[in-house]
Order: structure tokens, then C-alpha cells, then sequence
């Protein structure tokens, strides 16, 4: 159901017609005629809207809305962390450092752990890379040089690419003309 705003006519089964006359996040306050005030949840799928007000103006955010501005800053932040899936031919795999010196020990490194190692490199250098650009201190032609360096870090991390499932999630350097 769409977001209701004060002054919207509604009919409840219970309670008959109403008005609402709050607009909070997670429900309506609404004057009912068998009813008085009561408080119903925005989930609630028992209004139905008699006539809606249209002159007022929205006294609050909705739920998506407040979403949306959530995800924007958590991103613009590097807070969140997207999900990548590793390629299924290396899921359970492991890498093996092999030391050329015989005596010593070899390495041996979940492919999971080195992949998320790998993710994380990926997401910091998208998290300064928006540090950069949102930068009041430097100048335009300071972010390009130095948005140079992070692309050729990108370039230099295409070799990673063969352990990503999908070519979305791909590192992407310069490309040479």
C-alpha cells in the first residue's frame, strides 16, 4: 500500500471510517468513528482508502526512503560489504606456495580465505577511491592523478579474476588503445 499522509479518508473493517492524523515510521494514528485513536501498523492490509488527501504535505520519511538513504551512506562509507561469489570450480580448493629451497615447508591457503583477502583489497581501493573524489581539499586535477594509480592497482589485480564467478565483480585496469 502506498504512504498514506494526515488527512487521508480510510475505512477499517473493526472500526469503521477514520482519519489519519500521524504519520509515523512503522504505523498511522487514526481517529476512527467506533474507535477513537488508535494506532495501526503500516503492514496492516485492513485500510482501505476512502478518499486521499493530497494537498498534505509528507511529514516524514518512509521506511524505503529511510532505506535508501541507509544503503547510500553505508556505501558512501565502505560499511558494506557486498557479497561476491567465488567461482565454483575453486570452492573447498586450496593454494600451495611451493619455496623453491627444499627444506623449507610449503604453504598451503584456503582458496575461501586468500578470495576474501582479495575482496576486501578490492572494496578499500573503491573506498578510497570515493575518499578521493569527495575530497574538498584536493584539486580536480590532483583526484585524476592520483584516481590514475588506483586504476593501475586494478590493472595490476586482473590476474585475480579467474577466481570470481560472475565478470561483474572483475578488476578492470586502463585500457590500452
Amino acid at each position: 500500500m502506498e504512504e498514506l499522509t494526515v488527512g487521508t479518508r480510510v475505512d477499517h473493517p473493526r472500526y469503521g471510517e477514520g482519519i489519519v492524523s500521524k504519520n509515523n515510521l512503522t504505523a498511522y494514528e487514526i481517529f476512527f468513528e467506533r474507535g477513537g485513536k488508535i494506532e495501526i501498523t503500516k503492514r496492516n492490509t485492513d485500510l482501505t482508502v476512502l478518499e486521499a488527501n493530497t494537498d498534505a504535505p509528507k511529514n516524514s520519511l518512509s521506511l524505503k526512503e529511510i532505506e535508501k538513504v541507509m544503503s547510500y551512506v553505508l556505501d558512501k562509507y565502505g560499511a558494506l560489504n557486498e557479497v561476491v561469489p567465488l567461482g565454483e570450480k575453486w570452492e573447498g580448493g586450496t593454494m600451495l606456495l611451493q619455496p623453491a629451497n627444499p627444506d623449507l615447508k610449503p604453504k598451503e591457503i584456503p582458496i575461501e580465505t586468500f578470495f576474501h583477502k582479495i575482496v576486501m583489497l578490492r572494496d578499500r581501493l573503491r573506498v578510497l577511491e570515493q575518499n578521493i573524489n569527495s575530497s574538498s581539499s584536493l584539486s580536480d586535477e590532483e583526484k585524476v592523478n592520483i584516481q590514475q594509480y588506483i586504476t593501475r592497482s586494478y590493472g595490476s589485480l586482473t590476474t585475480f579474476n579467474i577466481l570470481f564467478a560472475e565478470k561483474e565483480h572483475y578488476f578492470v585496469g586502463a585500457k590500452t588503445k
